[in-house]
């Protein structure tokens, strides 16, 4: 393209608007970069997964009880229907998962305040109790096996830590009796 030479006196013509509007889409893009964080400046994560599932139950967290979970029959679950497990490398005593195991395998923790865990239908009172973890914090256990959560699993029904070797050791879901239900 030939642009004309400016006359002495004369402004520089100004270039086509073509040429502005890389300048723009650059705003239009930092104006959406800086709508997707927070008030704190952190990035605001969205969750691109299935959004709904089944509801959790409306039952305390220290609550154990049973539920049926498919190819695996009637196994203790929460209050709230999420799926518990025992860790082998436990032997029906205290826990041996801490730090990062307890982050991906959450103990079940009797709250402050709250005497015993609530034995709920299917459950076998005498076999309900808690331990003392290393931090101090009462764990539930059930027929003296620490119980815990697996946090992939979001909602009711769901048990797929059954099986795995993880952590450094076997993790099974368990039946009313208080045994590891071994077959996946």
């Amino acid at each position: 393209m030939h642009w004309p030479r400016p006359s002495s006196g004369s402004r520089t013509p100004r270039r086509p608007s073509r040429y502005r509007r890389p300048r723009a889409g650059a705003l239009v893009a930092l104006a959406l970069t800086l709508a997707a964080c927070g008030s704190s400046g952190t990035a605001v994560h969205y969750s691109f997964g299935p959004t709904s599932g089944p509801k959790l139950q409306p039952g305390p967290t220290y609550e154990v009880k049973l539920a049926t979970v498919s190819g695996l029959g009637p196994v203790l679950v929460t209050g709230q229907g999420l799926t518990l497990y025992l860790f082998v490398p436990d032997h029906q005593s205290r826990s041996t998962c801490t730090d990062m195991c307890a982050v991906q395998w959450p103990p079940l923790i009797l709250p402050k305040g709250v005497p015993r865990p609530v034995a709920g239908p299917g459950i076998k009172a005498a076999l309900l109790s808690t331990t003392t973890r290393a931090d101090g914090t009462l764990q539930i256990t059930y027929n003296h096996w620490p119980l815990y959560r697996w946090l992939p699993d979001k909602y009711p029904g769901q048990a797929t830590g059954q099986g795995l070797n993880n952590l450094g050791g076997l993790w099974w879901v368990m039946n009313a009796d208080g045994a590891a239900v071994t077959h996946k």
